[in-house]
């Protein structure tokens, strides 16, 4: 009977040393580690780690949070599954009470208890204001309609919002804007008083308590003037390649923009001797002029009463370049410029596409002793560019191929001129 006794008493010390070591097992060997958060714009990034997963069968993983002390998987929590390695992870809290101190840790549950790291805290951030800008529409030459949609006040009140611009990255309030109302949801914004042809920045913002918010960056460009009439009464229709807006049509013009009349010199001999501004018409003939433009010396294109109307200028050497350059280069800018067909161009009018709106025709020149060529064959157009104290930049253009030709002329040279905005 004695020996029966002591065998019971054995086995039930085995079995509570076994159990023990199980539970021990599980509190020594499973090992997991809270460690420290970070703020990243209006959320908390918490870390944690597995350290060791001991021999027991671990149902889950994760953090939990409370603002109270001690948060338990009751409170607040975020799973991450069923755990299976060992190392460091991380989640992030969302949807928080702005500048509030909470209390986290990570746990990991099995089928006999749920484990804990050490509690860490942290102050979750002042929340902002949350805000979209809307893309510009009904762009004209000096306004466009933008506007925006506050998705979320950040806990204050939205006292002002609207939209701010500039021709400079980034705008803020301190530059022009607009006042569209308060409180949140979506609004619009008339902005006005802008420059043709000009790339705009613009930005939504909403102001509260706790300062102003700006949403994404979008921009437009503005469009150019429709046309332009000269004091000849010549109307001229306007085309926009990127910020630019040139003539598009060759000018006509037979004043100054000081009303001031320019010489029309048909002798040949007094042309060649011309160190001052003239034009003449193609041949002597007025009816080219109807077509393709005037051609003017170079002395014309920099006179000091203007060849263009008021807002214009002959283009310099660069912005022909900043031209061709948004066409792809000299090699292929010339076909994207050139009228199609053989209407005004001779035969076979290469590579005329005039994707570019351009439509450049082909007025021919006028050289320095007074002959006329090229009609229909060249076109020719002067830069307000000179190279030396006898010659000047222009641009050609060939019915045979698609290529813009940089060439040095004579400023005694009679070439044709398209005007861009100022």
């Amino acid at each position: 009977m004695k020996t029966i006794l002591i065998g019971i008493l054995i086995f039930l010390i085995i079995n509570f040393l076994f159990t023990s070591c199980q539970k021990f097992e599980f509190n020594a060997i499973t090992k997991i580690r809270t460690d420290n958060s970070e703020i990243v714009n209006d959320s908390v990034k918490i870390h944690g780690a597995i350290v060791d997963l001991g021999k027991e069968t671990h149902k889950e993983f994760g953090f939990c949070y409370s603002q109270n002390n001690n948060p338990k998987v009751t409170d607040d929590k975020v799973s991450l599954g069923k755990p299976t390695n060992i190392g460091s992870f991380e989640t992030f809290l969302k949807s928080l009470n702005g500048n509030t101190k909470y209390y986290y840790n990570v746990y990991i549950i099995n089928e006999h208890d749920t484990l804990y790291g050490e509690q860490k805290q942290f102050t979750s951030p002042i929340l902002k204001p949350a805000l979209v800008i809307t893309e510009a529409t009904g762009i004209t030459e000096n306004s466009a309609v933008s506007g925006g949609t506050i998705i979320s006040d950040g806990g204050s009140a939205i006292t002002a919002r609207g939209i701010c611009w500039s021709t400079s990255p980034n705008p803020t309030t301190s530059d022009s804007h607009t006042s569209d109302g308060t409180g949140t949801g979506s609004f619009t914004s008339n902005i006005y008083g802008l420059s043709s042809a000009v790339k705009y920045f613009v930005r939504a913002y909403a102001t509260s308590s706790k300062g102003t918010v700006y949403s994404s960056q979008d921009d437009f460009i503005t469009h150019c003037p429709s046309q332009v009439i000269d004091l000849d009464n010549n109307s001229y229709n306007i085309v926009q390649v990127g910020t630019q807006c040139w003539m598009k049509e060759n000018l006509k013009t037979t004043k100054y923009r000081d009303n001031t009349a320019i010489p029309n010199v048909t002798d040949y001999s007094t042309w060649s001797g011309l160190s001052t501004g003239a034009y003449c018409n193609y041949n002597d003939t007025l009816s080219y002029s109807e077509t393709y433009g005037k051609l003017y010396n170079w002395y014309a294109c920099t006179d000091t009463n203007g060849l263009c109307p008021s807002g214009w200028h002959v283009p310099t050497d660069a912005e022909w370049t900043t031209l061709t350059d948004s066409l792809g280069g000299e090699n292929i800018a010339g076909g994207k410029m050139k009228e199609t067909g053989t209407t005004h161009w001779a035969w076979p009018n290469t590579d005329a596409t005039n994707e570019s709106g351009f439509t450049a025709l082909p007025g021919g020149r006028r050289i320095n002793n007074g002959s006329f060529f090229d009609i229909k064959v060249y076109g020719n157009w002067w830069t307000a560019t000179q190279n030396d104290a006898y010659n000047a930049w222009s641009r050609k253009l060939s019915y045979s191929d698609a290529k813009v030709q940089r060439n040095n002329y004579s400023k005694s040279f009679g070439f044709s001129v398209r005007c861009i905005r100022d």
